[in-house]
């Protein structure tokens, strides 16, 4: 091998030393991305295993000696005669709500347990809170206002409650085609029905609801806010089970 490299030129041993440095810096690089590829390999399975992705809505687990809700950053805007409220109670729970979210959609029924469980204890205020990326829960808020129009308080949370029964949720899982349908279908006169939602009348309303939502501390649906007898508010954020519901309820009742 020496008398190889004696016989070259100067020039041809310069060339060969450097193809001999690139194949080793080559070596080297792979060698480095082999264990990268690796280790991240290993990383992936480490988190699929034991750990999970927030995602928009869910709840965090809560730390240990942390509170189960967050005093909301601003005031829950008081009752008035535009709102929708089922049952009676000196506790209050006001829910900012989209009925195209996946997640309302699994706390509806958690909320109708609680108007069971808790009846002539607790009365539940529904407000509107349609986020843009529902592309049909603007709509369907105002198709609601329009039931209320029609057939007061019952006829809002009767239809209230058939959309969250029927919709697939995210986005569009009740055809805004079908909304007049339903309202003749729960008794609603079908003309002035179309009338209403087509005027786009309660548009405004939906908005304020909204804006008012987040100025006291919604960041997400379904946002809740249990008010207690003392007339503190706590703002309870995503579906949560029924358990933790009760929880703060009963605390509240105390």
């Amino acid at each position: 091998m020496n008398d190889f490299f004696n016989k070259l030129s100067p020039k041809s041993a310069l060339i060969v030393g450097l193809i001999g440095g690139v194949m080793v810096l080559c070596t080297i690089g792979f060698v480095v991305l082999l264990g990268l590829y690796w280790r991240n390999g290993n990383s992936k399975n480490i988190v699929g295993v034991g750990n999970s992705i927030p995602v928009a809505g869910a709840q965090a687990p809560s730390a240990p000696n942390q509170p189960a809700a967050p005093v909301p950053s601003g005031s829950v805007p008081p009752l008035t005669k535009a709102d929708h409220v089922r049952g009676s109670g000196s506790v209050t729970l006001v829910e900012y709500s989209d009925i195209e979210c996946p997640y309302c959609k699994r706390f509806h029924p958690t909320m109708l347990q609680v108007m069971n469980e808790f009846k002539g204890k607790v009365k539940w205020v529904y407000r509107h809170y349609p986020l843009s990326f529902h592309a049909n829960a603007q709509k369907e808020a105002e198709a609601t206002e329009c039931a209320n129009e029609l057939g007061g308080n019952d006829a809002f949370w009767k239809y209230l409650d058939a959309l969250f029964e029927r919709t697939t949720s995210n986005g569009t899982g009740f055809a805004l085609d079908a909304l007049v349908s339903l309202a003749k279908e729960l008794g609603l006169n079908e003309s002035k029905f179309k009338t209403c939602l087509d005027s786009g009348k309660y548009a405004q309303h939906i908005q304020d609801e909204t804006n008012s939502g987040s100025a006291a501390g919604v960041s997400g649906t379904p946002g809740t806010f249990i008010i207690g007898k003392d007339g503190q508010a706590q703002l309870i954020p995503g579906a949560l089970p029924f358990e933790q519901i009760k929880t703060a309820i009963d605390a509240a009742l105390r």
